[in-house]
């Protein structure tokens, strides 16, 4: 195997290795792909590979940014007015069409995930920051406490649709539609269950605020030195 020649833009280069990442992983054990099988899958070398990705988990994360990629380019104004629950769910389905053709990868992908806690921990973070920019294609807030409530029950919201999603073989994916619209109406009262807790604690965070502020300002006030020995007045003879 040789590397790839030098007139290959390296975007080509590496969208190879994501493809070659993904049918890898439809067809073996995650963990048993190494980085010299995914090169020569997609007819790169070595050199090429650490070029284009440092580690197998970096070609993950460059199919996680093709597929943000592929929904953030196809996003519709034709649900603009429509309630938040139906402009996420057009995104969510955008974003599915958009893996359908890597199906068999992502499950192997998911599978890994269960197998071991570290990657669980790293796929989360990757999908923490694909869900934020969902959200924003959708026009949710995610930002503040409330948001962050917001982007991890999706995150496991969506992990529970995909693995509806893995055995739909109905044309549309109609159970996986079914799937999403109930993670998303669960969804939608959970939100707003912590959008009226934030209301309602929202004078004691102010007091709390208030009380560190007064704090700080107190700490950080100049004191006189207290006299010594060499400062204090001389006693009166």
């Amino acid at each position: 195997m040789t590397d790839a020649d030098v007139s290959t833009p390296p975007a080509e280069i590496k969208g190879r290795i994501v493809d070659a990442l993904m049918e890898l992983a439809g067809e073996r054990a995650f963990e048993d792909i190494s980085i010299a099988d995914i090169a020569a899958r997609a007819g790169v070398g070595l050199a090429d590979f650490r070029d284009a990705f440092p580690s197998k988990g970096a070609v993950l994360a460059g199919f996680n940014r093709r597929v943000d990629r592929l929904v953030l380019s196809g996003k519709s104004d034709a649900l603009e007015g429509e309630p938040a629950k139906e402009r996420l769910f057009d995104v969510l389905m955008r974003r599915l069409d958009a893996m359908a053709p890597w199906r068999a990868g992502v499950r192997g992908v998911a599978r890994w995930a269960r197998r071991d806690p570290l990657a669980a921990a790293a796929l989360n973070r990757e999908a923490l920051n694909s869900t934020r920019f969902m959200l924003e294609a959708a026009g949710v807030n995610s930002e503040g406490a409330v948001g962050a409530v917001k982007l991890q029950g999706l995150v496991l919201a969506f992990a529970r649709v995909l693995d509806v999603w893995f055995d739909d073989e109905g044309e549309g994916f109609p159970a996986t539609m079914a799937a999403l619209d109930r993670e998303l109406t669960r969804g939608e009262k959970l939100v707003g269950r912590a959008e009226d807790l934030h209301r309602l604690t929202a004078p004691l965070r102010g007091l709390a605020r208030s009380i560190l502020d007064a704090s700080s300002r107190r700490g950080g006030r100049r004191r006189a030195p207290e006299p010594t020995d060499e400062t204090a007045e001389p006693e009166p003879v």
